[in-house]
């Protein structure tokens, strides 16, 4: 069984936030410390597009319905127009879809869809400790861009580096 992805549609947003909410409970790839809601997601929903910053849902090819993970390009940064060559993407997935190569599937989609957009790099930042994301990322050909110490507070005791990752999409290397 396989994945595949489709454009997000508001339909899918309640999936969405609860595969994110998900993390935000785990401690381990987001900064944001409580769970959210969707009446608070509608808004950066609204602001994707099919030609600059899509979101993009997996499942698996078999279940076009249930949405096991998303990706989404953001805007780089403070969302400038200078910085619209590059994109933040943001891969979350389902507790029971990690490690079944629905990332592998989604990251190497939107780095292969990427240029279309007019994006030329694409990074993002993963904490230290997140293995998985970390080796995900470096076998897509993302390279360690810094890391910034200790710099995530996320409560309970739970400090995190924070290491910057990127590549370059448009042919060129890193």
């Amino acid at each position: 069984m396989g994945y595949s992805h489709r454009l997000a549609t508001r339909e899918d947003l309640p999936a969405i936030v609860d595969i994110y909410n998900a993390a935000i409970l785990e401690k381990a790839s987001t900064c944001d410390l409580e769970p959210v809601s969707v009446a608070s997601r509608e808004g950066w929903f609204e602001s994707s597009r099919l030609d600059f910053r899509p979101i993009w849902v997996g499942y698996e090819t078999d279940d076009p319905c249930t949405v096991t993970g998303y990706l989404s390009f953001e805007p780089f940064l403070n969302g400038r127009p200078g910085y619209n060559v590059t994109s933040d993407v943001a891969l979350y997935l389902h507790p029971e879809h990690r490690g079944r190569g629905q990332g592998t599937y989604l990251l190497g989609e939107a780095v292969t869809h990427a240029p279309k957009l007019g994006v030329r790099t694409v990074a993002t930042t993963i904490f230290g400790s997140n293995r998985a994301s970390l080796s995900l990322f470096r076998s897509h050909g993302f390279e360690e861009w810094g890391r910034l110490p200790a710099v995530a507070d996320l409560g309970g005791g739970v400090v995190q580096d924070v290491v910057f990752v990127g590549r370059k999409v448009d042919g060129s290397a890193g």
